[in-house]
């Protein structure tokens, strides 16, 4: 399986729960802070639930 590599590049600050949740949930604490995961469809979703807070590099 490929990997991806997910980085944070707007602060959850004033965001819902479910986006705060999310983000936790792929690991991300900081800004501009990367984490790998594989490219697996519960990982595109929520990369996607918050994909105006995140970047996506292959």
């Amino acid at each position: 399986m490929a990997k991806i590599q997910v980085k944070q590049v707007k602060s959850a600050i004033g965001r819902t729960k479910t986006q705060k949740r999310t983000l936790e949930a792929l690991g991300l604490k900081k800004l501009h802070q990367i984490v790998e995961h594989d490219d697996s469809p519960a990982i595109l979703g929520m990369v996607r639930a918050v994909s105006h807070l995140v970047e996506v590099q292959k």
